[in-house]
């Protein structure tokens, strides 16, 4: 099991969750964050909205999968974010230990969906 964490530009968000659906990979937890990269928060103008100050905003996708949807969830998210500019964002694979269904209290593989 694995927990993926990816932070990715906010205007790429449809096209990542539209590419995890084509995956059959459904079930994420997405949060509005502010940071900074490369460009160390530099003003710039980027896609067309002058971001100013020292974070620019992002959004952060978090996946729990199964070992099988690992690839096809890094696939998807690299194919929906990618620019090929600087501040495309960045991809996070963490072994994930257990996971516990809260309602049925089931564990592991079959807790996480």
């Amino acid at each position: 099991m694995k927990y993926i964490v990816a932070v990715i530009q906010p205007d790429k968000l449809d096209d990542v969750l539209e590419r995890l659906t084509e995956k059959e990979i459904h079930l994420v937890t997405v949060t509005q964050v502010m940071g900074r990269g490369r460009q160390k928060g530099v003003s710039e103008v980027y896609r067309s909205t002058k971001e100013v100050g020292s974070l620019l905003k992002k959004v952060k996708i978090e996946i729990a999968v199964n070992e099988e949807f690992v690839k096809p969830t890094i696939d998807a998210i690299t194919a929906g974010a990618h620019t090929g500019k600087i501040g495309d964002g960045k991809i996070f694979i963490i072994d994930l230990k257990d996971v516990v269904r809260i309602r049925t209290w089931e564990t592991g593989r079959i807790a996480i969906g």
